[in-house]
């Protein structure tokens, strides 16, 4: 199959999802083609035989004062689908992605060809960005229009049913990770080097926009600090909030202890070094970071935002806080760091669940099967469509 993939290629959830749902496609035979405005994080050293890229270029006019995205891209999935013979077109992320692609089906509806499009919503396409009146009506107008939608988590379904007119069937297909990369390692010598007195390792990956909470993550380690135990933090990714997080970390006299490490990537070796995961979310309709821990046997300490309790299981795989409540993480994370037998048995589950519920050979299928029954679902209607071989 050939499938036309469209993410926003940063340092997000719903970005590493498409990349690594495109990586896993092409290891499973089918030949993957991103289009979008730059390369995704995760493909830059993963190009590899079945895997493409298409790069939307804008062009600036006189005429006009913000550039034209959505036409730019809607222009190049209709150049890339005729062209490259695509048999599915897969959005990640409501807007502009999917309006783009509902209007490139139209345009080569009208050429006589006839793609389905499939949009996969993540979390802030509905639940923050798709909620303002400026896009509201064109956010419920795509979704209603893809051929096939699914959602990260039974909370984003509902969500969407409750604030938009949805008419179509949403399905829900969790995100997944690959579990032979992200497994504990043996990082015993970056472990020393970041930590001499062999202190506990509290960390936080995020793309520190205001929802992600990373004051609270500060904190709470303050807090910690207080109790005289002996942790380092690491603060992984970067945004909007680094600047406040670094201030706060300062005023609270702990900065020295911080380990501001901006975007990494192999993300799994960081992982390795830690002994707990710190996810204090306002909203978080899945939490793919947490998951991306929970494979490398970390413990998850998170709200009870969105999603997440679909994912970590409290007192299971570690444990869940009222959003903004502190204290209450403060007390589970001094529990984890200094009851040893708690932390292995908690660890132990988080890597369990991540390999029984969300490993990529689990989830993927689910994909490929719902594009097969979309497809066989549109084989009644008039419209002729590329081979599937």
């Amino acid at each position: 199959m050939k499938i036309g993939i469209t993410c926003y290629p940063t340092y997000g959830g719903s970005g590493v999802l498409a990349t690594e749902l495109g990586k896993a496609l092409v290891k499973r035979g089918h030949q993957v083609h991103f289009i979008a405005y730059d390369l995704p994080q995760r493909i830059v050293e993963h190009v590899t035989e079945g895997l493409f890229f298409h790069e939307v270029r804008m062009t600036t006019y006189p005429l006009f004062e913000f550039s034209h995205y959505a036409l730019a891209l809607t222009s190049k999935l209709v150049d890339v689908a005729k062209y490259e013979k695509l048999d599915i077109l897969h959005m990640h992320y409501a807007i502009p992605h999917a309006t783009s692609a509902v209007l490139a089906r139209q345009i080569l509806s009208d050429e006589g060809i006839h793609i389905p499009v499939i949009t996969t919503l993540h979390g802030t396409d509905i639940t923050l960005v798709g909620q303002d009146p400026s896009y509201a009506p064109v956010v419920a107008y795509s979704i209603n229009k893809s051929d096939g939608v699914t959602a990260v988590s039974n909370f984003l379904r509902e969500e969407t049913y409750r604030v938009f007119n949805v008419k179509t069937p949403i399905e829900v297909i969790p995100n997944f990770v690959d579990t032979r990369r992200f497994q504990r390692l043996n990082k015993l010598h970056f472990k020393r080097a970041l930590c001499p007195e062999d202190e506990k390792v509290l960390i936080h990956v995020s793309n520190f926009r205001p929802l992600k909470r990373v004051e609270d993550v500060i904190y709470v380690f303050a807090n910690l600090k207080k109790m005289g135990l002996k942790i380092k933090l690491l603060l992984v990714g970067d945004g909007p909030e680094r600047p406040t997080a670094e201030h706060l970390a300062r005023e609270l006299e702990v900065y020295t202890d911080v380990r501001f490490l901006g975007k990494q990537e192999p993300i799994e070796e960081i992982l390795s070094i830690a002994d707990v995961f710190l996810m204090p979310s306002a909203s978080e309709t899945f939490g793919l970071a947490a998951l991306e821990a929970m494979a490398c046997e970390v413990p998850v300490i998170s709200s009870n935002a969105g999603g997440l309790p679909e994912l970590n299981k409290d007192g299971e795989t570690g444990f869940i806080c009222e959003v903004g409540d502190i204290a209450c993480m403060t007390e589970r994370a001094k529990l984890l760091l200094t009851n040893e037998t708690l932390h292995q048995q908690m660890a132990k589950a988080a890597r369990k669940r991540a390999v029984e519920q969300f490993n990529v050979d689990r989830i993927v299928p689910l994909y490929e099967d719902y594009y097969q029954r979309i497809q066989q679902k549109l084989q009644t209607q008039t419209y002729p469509s590329f081979s599937t071989a």
